[in-house]
């Protein structure tokens, strides 16, 4: 078990610690489970450059990374939906959350036809999943009712990550797009 690995398993362990804390009925809660998330998207930076620099890649690194990825940011929106019960803020959240489902089906799918570099990470992947942890962060962190600036703030980075959502899918539809439309690359139930 490599030392990236186990930042990756310690990512997914953070998750219901995350949650606990959020419900916890203290008004340091919400700053509390910002500091677990930004610590878990610490980990996620931390296990790729470490096992990239320690030459300590493996197929299970490579499968969980993303998953604890996901299963990290999907858990942070839903709680904040509930949070902030705006039809805005959930399709956000919504268009977010379904991007990653659709994505991740497809990485899968170009990995089983050999085509798994077609859609490998992009740099606007990266810049959405900056601006998706940093409207988190915000979200989380500050009392909207003492802070109204951080919360249209956190809400302009929520809105700047499912705009580069919605792009960076196309992005890998596009790229994917001949896999998708030739003959006898998938089953056609």
């Amino acid at each position: 078990m490599t030392l990236a690995n186990q930042l990756t398993l310690l990512r997914v362990a953070l998750i219901p610690v995350f949650v606990l804390v959020f419900y916890l009925p203290y008004k340091w809660s919400y700053l509390a489970s910002a500091i677990i998330f930004a610590a878990a998207a610490a980990t996620d930076w931390l296990d790729g450059y470490l096992a990239r620099k320690m030459n300590q890649s493996t197929p299970f690194g490579a499968f969980l990374d993303p998953v604890a990825d996901k299963l990290m940011v999907a858990t942070a929106l839903v709680l904040l939906v509930g949070l902030h019960k705006s039809p805005w803020f959930t399709i956000a959240a919504a268009v977010i959350i379904g991007r990653e489902i659709a994505v991740s089906g497809l990485r899968e799918w170009m990995a089983e036809l050999g085509k798994r570099s077609s859609v490998a990470v992009s740099y606007i992947g990266k810049v959405k999943t900056t601006a998706q942890i940093a409207a988190i962060i915000v979200l989380l962190a500050f009392d909207v009712r003492e802070y109204p600036l951080m919360e249209i703030l956190g809400y302009v980075l929520l809105y700047v990550a499912a705009a580069l959502t919605l792009w960076s899918m196309m992005l890998y539809l596009r790229a994917a797009w001949p896999a998708l439309t030739s003959e006898g690359s998938g089953d056609q139930s």
